[in-house]
């Protein structure tokens, strides 16, 4: 059997995904070791992973909850910490394989620097061109024919030379200090690993008949850390409209704001998770409102009518698996395009943040929730129950012993 090290940003949306795989390996026998944050290891210890927090000088960098959202500045920032922090990691676990997040750049830098076999894993759409496939990040609904091609095609160098600017400087004075070549473009980070694993896949992904060869699409990975299920979910009464702040802080907080004062007066209960944004967000006041910091998403999902979200991967495909229509205000990140994704595979309704006001979003909601049969062909397509068999399937393909 094969020792395989995950590597990961201390964010639960990137974390989380990896579970479900990096349990079935394990359950396969071979041996597993996670990097992450000290509160995130915890909890996967708690699931029965082997788990240790990174570098402290990495949860330093993150700054205090309420600050300014993270950029990709500050990830390349803390870039030579985590090539310090896996290199550290390989010498002491001596692992056959090692997986690295997409956003620890650093980790991913040393990965392919140590000349072990290494996966990039991506808890998020490709972001890499195809046939018929948009410029990602942009929001851009599907365009076919020639008048799109010709759109994709200069969109996608605009968004090439956009991402180049931002990406290429610190990606490559990292991949200098590790004695590898610059890159000549944002899009050859994706290629460098041996296999890049994208844990999305149908209705979110669109078709690509010509997949790159070193990328698997394995699936939506749904999981939450074990807890019990509160007793105020089970009571009796209207059902719950769930409204999440993203787990890693955005300045997202207008959303829940918004939603207390459109849906204080409908026939629903109000169940707002703020994350991070927590200790620093009044909320109005609403009778059928309760607040949270965080909860186990998987049984509020089952007594909810809809989710209002910035459109973070995780709560989509977990909203999707439980056929829970969505309202996605994105913010950032990659969230403008699952958000379009969310549109197009009838999961939900899209309200741009520009947009954002309570009488918008109320009627966003009340669509959504008019739409809750539409999503069951979408929560069809999501396949979420062989996920982590094709996660372990596709990291055994690196495994030495299987080889």
């Amino acid at each position: 059997m094969s020792t395989f090290l995950a590597y990961t940003p201390p964010a639960a949306g990137h974390v989380y995904p990896l579970a479900p795989g990096l349990l079935e390996l394990q359950r396969r026998g071979h041996r597993v070791h996670v990097r992450t944050s000290p509160s995130l290891a915890e909890q996967l210890r708690a699931a029965g992973l082997t788990a240790e927090p990174v570098d402290p000088r990495i949860i330093a960098a993150l700054g205090r909850p309420g600050d300014e959202p993270e950029t990709m500045t500050d990830l390349l920032a803390r870039g030579s910490y985590e090539m310090t922090d896996l290199a550290d990691a390989i010498s002491t676990i001596r692992p056959d394989v090692v997986l690295a997040d997409t956003n620890t750049y650093g980790a991913n830098t040393a990965a392919e620097a140590s000349g072990l076999p290494w996966m990039t894993t991506l808890p998020s759409l490709l972001p890499m061109p195809g046939k018929g496939i948009p410029p990602y990040g942009l929001g851009l609904a599907p365009m076919p024919g020639p008048v799109g091609a010709v759109r994709d095609k200069v969109l996608w160098k605009l968004v090439e030379k956009v991402y180049g600017r931002r990406m290429l400087p610190g990606l490559d004075r990292l991949r200098a200090d590790a004695r590898l070549a610059s890159l000549s473009s944002p899009l050859d980070y994706f290629r460098r690993a041996d296999r890049l694993l994208v844990l999305t896949g149908p209705p979110l992904e669109y078709p690509r008949p010509n997949l790159p060869g070193h990328v698997r699409m394995v699936g939506g990975q749904l999981w939450d850390p074990p807890a019990p299920t509160p007793e105020w979910l089970l009571e009796d009464g209207d059902p719950w409209v769930l409204v999440t702040c993203s787990t890693h802080y955005q300045a997202d907080e207008a959303l829940a704001v918004a939603a207390v004062q459109a849906l204080r007066d409908e026939p629903v209960r109000i169940l707002v998770t703020l994350a991070d944004a927590y200790d620093a967000t009044t909320l109005p006041e609403a009778k059928n409102l309760r607040v949270e910091r965080f909860i186990a998403h998987a049984p509020v999902l089952a007594h909810s009518a809809a989710v209002v979200c910035p459109s973070g991967m995780g709560i989509v495909q977990k909203s999707i698996a439980a056929g829970v229509p969505i309202v996605a205000v994105p913010y950032g990140r990659d969230q403008p395009e699952v958000a379009r994704r969310v549109v197009e595979s009838g999961a939900g309704v899209l309200l741009p943040k520009k947009r954002l006001d309570a009488d918008r979003l109320r009627e966003a909601v009340r669509q959504a929730i008019s739409m809750r049969s539409q999503v069951k062909a979408a929560t069809a397509a999501l396949d979420a129950a062989g996920a982590a068999d094709r996660f372990a399937d596709a990291a055994e393909e690196l495994a030495p012993a299987l080889r």
